[in-house]
């Protein structure tokens, strides 16, 4: 597995497998952060958000609609999207730290907390779910 590093970075694929991206941390960052390169877009999250994300999949206790949406749309409510936007969450708000970018947490945290063996992942064409390991 690489080390999650700028200079090896975690190479993922999204849910249904149709595109490639990297992530890698930036614990230098203010916040520190995660940074996801998907080809020439750049998105970034609060670090934190792998624990979290985590810890509220195991209180869900069970499968959890991904959601994705782009920031200027609604998440579904109950979805991993719609918790990465709450004020609910332990941010209380956006992990996204990038404005205009903030969306898509839905998308690209999944396969992360997959490849570190955090989360199950369905990997269908379409409406896919995780759970906590």
């Amino acid at each position: 597995m690489a080390a999650g590093s700028k200079d090896d970075p975690w190479v993922l694929r999204t849910p249904p497998g149709s595109s490639e991206y990297s992530m890698y941390r930036d614990e230098d960052a203010d916040p520190p952060a995660l940074v996801c390169q998907v080809g020439s877009t750049r998105l970034t999250y609060r670090l934190q958000a792998i624990e979290d994300l985590h810890a509220w999949l195991r209180e869900q206790g069970d499968w959890v609609p991904l959601g994705a949406a782009d920031e200027n749309k609604p998440a579904a409510d109950g979805t991993v999207e719609a918790w990465g936007r709450s004020d609910d969450n332990p941010v209380a708000g956006w992990y996204g730290l990038r404005k205009g970018y903030r969306g898509r947490f839905g998308m690209y945290l999944p396969p992360l907390l997959e490849e570190l063996g955090l989360a199950e992942l369905t990997h269908d064409a379409r409406n896919n779910r995780m759970r906590a390991r």
